[in-house]
């Protein structure tokens, strides 16, 4: 039966929600490991599921969280079935979480990236315009390291500044390319190698491929070294916590950032908010109808 609930589970969760294999695997892999505890998850009650927090004890706050939500998903979903009358998923344990601070490189550090990428493409090389385009796309429309690496040469139109990204879940959605990327883009395609259908193919020789994550972090982290940066404080994802922050700086609202980055919970986005609460008590001293108004005494 367990195994039968589990199943209907991760088909609710691929067709509703659009969870991704890795995803998937995931949540079996930590109901599994539940069941081997507690025996079959969909028969077990509030008694057996409270003996998980003492095999849990030695678990980081994270993992614990993670177990934890996976087997409370799965009872909610048992229970909107009708497949059990009651939630024993109560009894599973809370632990207080803190999602950490993204890293973030200032200003001043971002332009000393592109000062460097800027001279070095320069010269028309292929490495040098290569690397523009791709500082361009990570730190100008907030791109992940997958979804920069995976686009096809189709998702850039000629005629519109968007491009078409498939992000997490296989959702699709619409990212506004800055007049410097569309230029550092155009003159990527007069010198990119051809023979793929990938923007930004891998390495010589592997014509169906393209550039991988790993070696977009590797040239990431090059370029900082070039640029006078601490390399382990650059990776592609510093660029796109960058490139949310200092748009939430310059008054972007939250709902279109959560557009932007392509999370499917506004709550993943509130993370920056942390970044700008100066801007923000700012904006209510100047702009709230109460600002101008003294006292009385």
């Amino acid at each position: 039966m367990t195994a039968t609930s589990i199943d209907a589970f991760l088909a609710m969760l691929a067709a509703e929600r659009g969870a991704a294999a890795n995803t998937l695997a995931a949540y079996r892999s930590d109901l599994a490991g539940a069941e081997a505890l507690v025996g079959p998850l969909a028969d077990a009650g509030q008694e057996d599921l409270a003996r998980l927090a003492a095999a849990w004890a030695d678990l980081s706050p994270a993992t614990l969280a993670r177990k934890s939500s996976a087997l409370r998903q799965f009872y909610l979903f048992l229970v909107d079935e009708g497949l059990r009358a009651d939630d024993p998923s109560t009894a599973l344990p809370r632990p207080a979480t803190r999602r950490p601070l993204p890293r973030i490189l200032n200003h001043a550090e971002i332009a000393r990236l592109f000062a460097r990428a800027e001279e070095e493409a320069v010269a028309g090389t292929m490495p040098g315009v290569r690397m523009l385009a791709l500082l361009e796309m990570l730190y100008g429309s907030g791109l992940r390291a997958t979804e920069l690496v995976s686009l096809p040469l189709t998702a850039v139109p000629r005629d519109v500044p968007f491009v078409t990204v498939t992000g997490k879940g296989s959702r699709q959605r619409m990212v506004p390319v800055s007049s410097r990327a569309r230029t550092a883009l155009t003159e990527w395609l007069t010198v990119r190698p051809a023979g793929t259908r990938h923007l930004f193919p891998g390495r010589t020789g592997a014509m169906s491929g393209h550039l991988t994550r790993i070696r977009l972090y590797q040239l990431i982290r090059e370029l900082a070294a070039r640029a006078d940066i601490d390399p382990a404080r650059v990776s592609p994802h510093v660029l796109r916590h960058a490139f949310a922050t200092h748009l939430l700086e310059g008054g972007a609202d939250l709902r279109v950032l959560q557009t932007l980055l392509g999370h499917a919970d506004i709550a993943t986005t509130q993370i920056y908010t942390h970044v700008d609460a100066a801007r923000l008590v700012a904006l209510v001293n100047e702009r709230h109808p109460l600002a101008g108004r003294a006292h009385s005494p």
